[in-house]
């Protein structure tokens, strides 16, 4: 525990008895009353979430947008300020270095990268590593930032109501910089839950009296990584080191779409380009059991007699309960409807070929 980091709320959680535990290198809040009544928090009213353990890298400099685009695979080619991408950093091989946020800030010429906690210094060395021949400055600002997540139906109506932000006009995956209490404060209609919500960039003072002014006035839960991580398998978006990987390209895992081969040049896009066109050996898929048993990572999924692949994360739902998983499998037994068998531990249970998405939403935005 001593080499673990902690965010600038961590007295926060200790005040408030959550449980913690280790997750990116950093000791973070699992669950604060249960991960059930979180969960339902979020899908129900809203719910906060510390997310300050996320890393923040700034690329400016007169290259700022070939560079970027040359290391991510969506297409950042005259991106208006306010605007946000999802996508990916590649290997030359196709694998995923990290999936990834990108902001275009109202500074011309400047990029905000938002990464996986986990990720932090690696993406920092492998950006690093990248930057022959572009004019750029990158700037790792993760420990000069924290981030506060409001994820729920009631979340514009707290950030309005309790906090006074202007964010009823804000879309899906734009933000706004603005100014409280005289602190620069960037907030987004972003979010990993399935749910409508928001996300506040600030310093880390700002930070706890946003999270303290949340928790007093704003009706909100506070929520732990766990029912993040059940929100985010339940609308099927994915997890860096369990559906993303160094060993998983983009394609296999069904992002193609955040991968822009009609861009002319991107790390890894050769690879990407040949799977389009000639297919993949293994698809990235969900699995519904005809039972309660609960696919763990790493399960072995089988049909014909033989493991076709694995699990890649697996729980039994909270909002539709079903026991459900996503899978890498071989292509050739990922058409929904399929029937293959999970085997867990010593016995195996029927299951069906699925949408990953297990959980669907109607969005206000």
């Amino acid at each position: 525990m001593e080499n673990l980091q902690k965010t600038c709320l961590y007295d926060n959680h200790t005040a408030l008895g959550a449980k913690m535990s280790p997750f990116g290198g950093f000791i973070m809040p699992i669950e604060y009353s249960s991960i059930i009544e979180e969960h339902q928090a979020v899908r129900q009213h809203a719910g906060m979430f510390d997310v300050s353990h996320m890393g923040e890298v700034f690329i400016c400099g007169p290259d700022a947008e070939k560079f970027v685009n040359h290391i991510f695979t969506n297409d950042v080619s005259g991106m208006e300020p306010g605007k946000i991408l999802y996508g990916m950093m590649l290997y030359p091989t196709g694998g995923v270095v990290d999936d990834l946020l990108v902001y275009k800030m109202q500074e011309a010429d400047m990029f905000l990268l938002v990464v996986n906690a986990a990720n932090i210094a690696k993406d920092v060395e492998w950006i690093t590593a990248q930057q022959t021949g572009y004019q750029v400055n990158i700037d790792n600002a993760s420990e000069r930032w924290g981030e506060i997540a409001v994820q729920g139906p009631e979340a514009e109506k707290i950030l309005m109501q309790v906090l006074q932000l202007p964010v009823e006009d804000l879309v899906f995956y734009t933000f706004r910089e603005l100014t409280y209490e005289g602190e620069t404060l960037l907030c987004s209609r972003t979010g990993y839950t399935g749910e409508d919500g928001f996300e506040l960039y600030a310093s880390p003072e700002l930070t706890r009296t946003l999270w303290d002014k949340l928790l007093t006035e704003g009706h909100v839960t506070p929520c732990g990584l766990g029912c993040r991580d059940t929100l985010r398998f339940e609308v099927g978006l994915p997890l860096y080191g369990h559906e993303l990987s160094a060993d998983i390209t983009p394609i296999e895992a069904g992002l193609g779409i955040f991968a822009k081969t009609d861009k002319p040049e991107f790390i890894g896009r050769d690879v990407l380009v040949r799977q389009k066109t000639e297919g993949v050996s293994r698809k990235l898929v969900g699995i519904e059991l005809h039972d309660k048993a609960i696919p763990r990572a790493g399960y072995e999924i089988e049909a014909e007699g033989r493991c076709i692949g694995t699990v890649t994360t697996g729980y039994h739902t909270l909002s539709t309960d079903k026991s459900v998983c996503m899978a890498l499998i071989e292509k050739g037994f990922s058409t929904i409807g399929t029937e293959v068998t999970v085997r867990i531990r010593k016995k195996v249970f029927p299951g069906t070929v699925c949408k990953k998405r297990f959980y669907e939403k109607n969005y206000k935005k």
